[in-house]
């Protein structure tokens, strides 16, 4: 599978545009875009996440009061040169000043554009800024001057030069994305019409695109197309197309007006139901009508195809606003258990109105069971909702019971309103139910609260996530807790394990690992102890640590820190240990350090000692709440259940893909 690389020349007569979409999220001191090379100091620019007037994102200025960003030109602006972007003001509170300036190669700064009171609304990216550069102008100075937490948004930027609008070349790209049974929107295959000039219209027509490639393409009931950004997003992307002849050479006639710069456009097939998941799907883009001519492609479809999955949950199921917090395990007959938040009213997290959700699938992931309830807490507190959530998931692999951890608020006790103390009106309970008919159905909650939790701390809950059986039958599900007020952290979370020799009649806790961990996953290792993987609340990579004794002391591990790189979030951790490829590792999660992207898996045949990158397999490169879960699918498949956004996706990896 190859990474999503959107193909965007810089050529200095042709309008060139830039959305940040394919920037990570985060601070900016240097940036290589469309339009040319951004720098800028310490703490003056960031690419915001989540805000965009197309697209997910956008460059934001001057975070923390006065700032200023650079953006040199490729090449010098050729007369005439329009440059264009849309603003977004972040505060209405004053002081507030935006102004541009102008360099030549050789030459002093002319400012070109100053904003007049009000001229950039708060809200919405409503204005549309337009500027003619001066010719030979090579370097552009963005700067803003306000109160801390102010400044102004920019997206959408272009330079064009003015002149009839002409189509000059039309481009594909392949994401890693993969087309999901139910969903509505997969991307599987891009397009750029690359419009130059600004005056005038220009419109795309036509187009000829084909399935080749695609294991079953039986098993689609019809293409779209989709005007959109060049993130294949749901955000912002209009259906203009569709056809429900799938086979062969299809031919498409519509009309849809083209914009200066780039226009980007998605190839997306909807699956029947019952469709396959074992096989791949694929596309290609043969010609285009833009314009009244005929453009064809360099490629008309990048080397590659996409995997498909299936969509468990979807925002709108079931009366359900958003999905969240996956756990996956398989039972001891084989059957998956798909475990998540089901967050009624919003994706927000407790307090909320939220029960736990579950799905089975008795054909390695295939399809999947209608959702039944296992957690609902009623609606008993003075909110009107009991929410329970962020579950985790575990098989006992010696009398095939299966559990299911959640997290009770009753009332406003989330992880910022949960107290000391142990009761349901002061803190956070830790709720267990479990199934012995293979998760068709529930038992009543059994409240550990009291048997696990330290009074003097302000909350205590699982993994997410999966728990694990060891080799001796002891049950271990991962933990976290925040400490005690008062004390040198403060209230701080560590992540931790409960455990259970006597197939969970009693339970206990371990010590914390370490400050500012929580969320984390846990595997035996070959010589018994058990390693915990953890989310890292300072960012940047993994902490990583062995127990010998279930949780009562830790070590670090040699790659505690060190390894896994992350953006803060939660992962997946599994051990395999599998008759013919012998004992493996697997670890998923955002492989970035900035935004949850980038879905991707990784293999380790050390134990976790090494991840080598060319067994690293990324799966999803889209913007996602990132959340993911690892279990065995069947004895040649790897299962992996994550989040989109607000929704539950399934995939089945086939270990031939690491093992040829």
């Amino acid at each position: 599978m190859k990474p999503f690389i959107a193909c965007l020349c810089l050529v200095a007569t042709h309008a060139r545009g830039e959305s940040f979409e394919s920037a990570p999220a985060g601070p900016v001191k240097t940036l290589a875009s469309a339009v040319g090379r951004w720098s800028a100091e310490t703490k003056h620019a960031s690419i915001l996440d989540n805000r965009g007037h197309t697209g997910n994102q956008s460059l934001r200025l001057g975070e923390n009061g006065n700032a200023e960003i650079l953006l040199e030109l490729d090449a010098a602006a050729a007369p005439g040169c329009i440059l264009s972007f849309f603003a977004e003001r972040w505060t209405k509170r004053p002081p507030f000043e935006c102004f541009i300036s102008a360099k030549p190669a050789r030459g002093d700064w002319k400012e070109i554009y100053r904003a007049a009171a009000d001229e950039i609304k708060v809200g919405g990216f409503l204005t549309e800024i337009k500027l003619k550069l001066p010719e030979g102008t090579r370097t552009l100075r963005f700067s803003n001057r306000s109160a801390a937490n102010g400044g102004f948004l920019i997206d959408d930027l272009s330079v064009s030069r003015p002149g009839p609008m002409l189509v000059t070349r039309v481009d594909t790209s392949q994401p890693a994305c993969p087309a999901m049974v139910r969903a509505a929107f997969n991307p599987v295959l891009g397009f750029n019409v690359r419009v130059e000039g600004s005056e005038g219209t220009a419109k795309l027509t036509g187009l000829e695109i084909g399935l080749d490639g695609t294991t079953r393409p039986d098993d689609v009931e019809q293409v779209q197309i989709f005007s959109g950004t060049a993130e294949p997003s749901e955000k912002g992307i209009t259906k203009i197309a569709e056809t429900r002849r799938v086979n062969g050479r299809m031919s498409l006639v519509f009309s849809h007006e083209l914009a200066a710069g780039d226009n980007w456009f998605w190839v997306s097939p909807v699956f029947k139901e019952g469709a396959s998941i074992d096989g791949c799907i694929d596309a290609s883009v043969f010609r285009v009508q833009a314009a009244g001519k005929w453009f064809e492609p360099k490629q008309v479809s990048p080397e590659g195809s996409q995997r498909i999955g299936f969509a468990v949950r979807l925002p709108g199921d079931d009366r359900s606003k958003a999905y969240r917090i996956p756990g996956l395990a398989r039972s001891k007959a084989g059957t998956l258990i798909a475990v998540y938040d089901i967050r009624y009213a919003h994706a927000g997290d407790l307090p909320a109105n939220i029960d736990v959700g579950v799905s089975r699938s008795m054909n390695g992931g295939r399809t999947w069971t209608p959702m039944r309830v296992a957690l609902d807490m009623g609606n008993d507190s003075q909110y009107g909702f009991d929410g329970v959530g962020d579950p985790c998931v575990m098989v006992d692999e010696v009398n095939g019971r299966i559990w299911i951890a959640g997290s009770w608020s009753h009332g406003k006790l989330g992880w910022n309103g949960s107290n000391t103390g142990l009761t349901p009106e002061e803190t956070h309970q830790w709720i267990m139910t479990w199934s012995d008919d293979d998760g068709r159905t529930w038992s009543k909650p059994r409240n550990l609260t009291k048997e696990i939790k330290d009074p003097s701390w302000r909350l205590c809950l699982q993994g997410p996530g999966a728990g694990i059986t060891m080799r001796d039958g002891t049950l271990v599900m991962p933990a976290q807790y925040r400490s005690a007020n008062g004390l040198p952290d403060q209230g701080k979370p560590f992540s931790t394990v409960i455990w259970s020799k006597d197939r969970g009649v009693t339970w206990h806790i371990g010590t914390g690992v370490k400050v500012d961990t929580t969320e984390a996953q846990v595997a035996e290792l070959a010589d018994g102890s058990l390693m915990i993987n953890c989310r890292d609340n300072r960012g940047g990579s993994r902490t990583i640590a062995v127990s010998t004794d279930l949780g009562k002391t830790w070590t670090p591990h040699p790659t505690d820190r060190k390894a896994l790189r992350e953006p803060v979030c939660m992962a997946s951790l599994l051990r395999w240990q599998h008759p013919t490829h012998g004992d493996l590792m697997f670890f998923s999660n955002p492989d970035t350090t900035n935004g949850r992207h980038h879905m991707t898996v990784k293999l380790s045949r050390d134990q976790g000692l090494t991840w080598p990158a060319s067994d690293a397999r990324l799966y999803d490169p889209r913007s996602c709440m990132g959340y993911s879960c690892l279990s065995i699918a069947d004895p040649n498949h790897l299962g992996i259940l994550y989040e989109g956004n607000g929704a539950i996706l399934f995939l089945r990896l086939p270990l031939s893909e690491w093992f040829k």
